[in-house]
C-alpha cells in the first residue's frame, strides 16, 4: 500500500484531537470542506472508517484510535527533532529538566506559564511531576520543585515564591438564604473545609475574633478536593489569591468575608544545593522567580540553606 500524503495525517491528527471538523479547519487555516475531503480520501486509501458521528462531535473508531496513537507519536517525534535542530543551530545542546509542582497550584498558576517558558527556551525538555510537600518530592529524579511548606530544608537551596494570605471562599449560593454568610459569626452555620490539622482556620478565626469552631468532621489531604467541595456548596474553604484567582474571576467562588491572614505555609522554589549552579536549573529558577514577582507582588525574599 502506498503511503498517503503526510499532510493527510496532519489533518487526521487535528480532527482526532479536536473531535470537530470546523475546529480542525480553524487550527490548520483551511476550509471545513477541505478537511472533510482529506479525511474521506485518507479513509478510502486505507480502506477503513476512522471516525463515527456522535452528535456534533466525531469519535474515533477502533481503527481510528490505533492510527491516532501512531500518528501522535510520530508528530511528537517530529516536533522533538525540530526543537533539537533549532537548539543545534543556535549552538546549544538540549537540556533535560525534571520539575515537581503542587497539583492545584500548578494547574491554577504555573501550567500555562510553562508553555511560555518552552516557547522561549526551545533547547529545554521538561518533565513535570506533581507533589505538594517537600517529603513527597522524588529527589532522585527532581531538579527543581515548588513546595508548599515551611523551611528549613537542610542540604537544599530555597526561595520564597509566593507569600500568600488566606481568605474564606465559597460558592455564591452560600450568600443567599437564612444562613447567608455576611459576618464571621455566620460561619457557625456552615462546614469549614480543611486540608490541614485545622491550624489555618484557627489562625483566621482568632484574627476575626470568633471562637474556634472545633474539629471538622472531614479532612482532605488534597487541596483540589477542598476547592471542589467549596465550588459545589458543601462548605467554606480557606484559599489564597494565587490558587483561587481564576475561580474568583469567573464566579465559581466568592469571598464572603474580606479578612485575610498570612498563611501558615507558603510556596517555595527549592532545589538540592549541589544542583543550584547547574546552568539549566539556574536558568529555570531565574525565570520562575520573574514569573512569581509580576502577578503576586514583591513578596519573594531570598532564603537559602547556608
Amino acid at each position: 500500500m502506498a503511503l498517503p500524503p503526510l499532510h493527510a495525517f496532519r489533518v487526521f491528527e487535528s480532527v482526532a484531537r479536536l473531535g470537530n471538523v470546523s475546529a480542525a479547519a480553524a487550527e490548520l487555516h483551511v476550509t471545513p470542506g477541505a478537511i472533510s475531503q482529506q479525511i474521506r480520501t485518507l479513509q478510502v486509501t486505507l480502506g477503513v472508517d476512522l471516525f463515527q458521528k456522535r452528535g456534533r462531535q466525531l469519535a474515533l473508531t477502533p481503527s481510528g484510535s490505533q492510527l491516532q496513537r501512531s500518528v501522535a507519536s510520530a508528530m511528537e517525534a517530529i516536533h522533538t527533532g525540530v526543537r533539537q535542530l533549532s537548539a543545534h543551530k543556535h549552538g546549544t545542546a538540549m537540556q533535560a529538566l525534571t520539575i515537581s509542582i503542587p497539583q492545584v497550584h500548578g494547574v491554577a498558576w504555573l501550567a500555562t506559564r510553562l508553555f511560555t517558558f518552552m516557547a522561549e527556551s526551545p533547547n529545554f525538555q521538561l518533565k513535570v511531576l506533581t507533589s505538594s510537600h517537600f517529603h513527597g518530592v522524588d529527589w532522585r529524579k527532581t531538579d527543581v520543585a515548588i513546595v508548599y511548606g515551611v523551611p528549613p530544608w537542610p542540604g537544599f537551596w530555597w526561595r520564597l515564591l509566593h507569600g500568600i494570605h488566606m481568605t474564606p471562599v465559597c460558592s455564591p449560593q452560600l450568600l443567599r438564604g437564612p444562613n447567608a454568610i455576611r459576618h464571621p459569626s455566620d460561619l457557625a452555620y456552615h462546614r469549614l473545609l480543611h486540608e490541614d490539622d485545622g491550624s489555618q482556620w484557627r489562625r483566621w478565626q482568632a484574627e476575626a475574633g470568633i471562637p474556634y469552631a472545633g474539629e471538622s468532621d472531614v479532612h482532605f489531604d488534597d487541596f483540589g478536593i477542598v476547592l471542589q467541595a467549596a465550588r459545589d456548596g458543601f462548605g467554606v474553604a480557606l484559599s489564597d489569591e494565587v490558587v483561587s484567582a481564576r475561580d474568583l474571576d469567573e464566579g465559581r467562588l466568592v469571598q464572603p468575608l474580606r479578612l485575610s491572614v498570612p498563611a501558615v505555609h507558603n510556596y517555595y522554589c527549592i532545589c538540592p544545593d549541589a544542583k543550584r549552579e547547574t546552568a539549566s536549573v539556574s536558568s529555570f529558577i531565574n525565570w520562575l522567580i520573574e514569573q512569581a514577582a509580576s502577578p503576586v507582588g514583591p513578596h519573594a525574599e531570598p532564603h537559602n540553606s547556608g
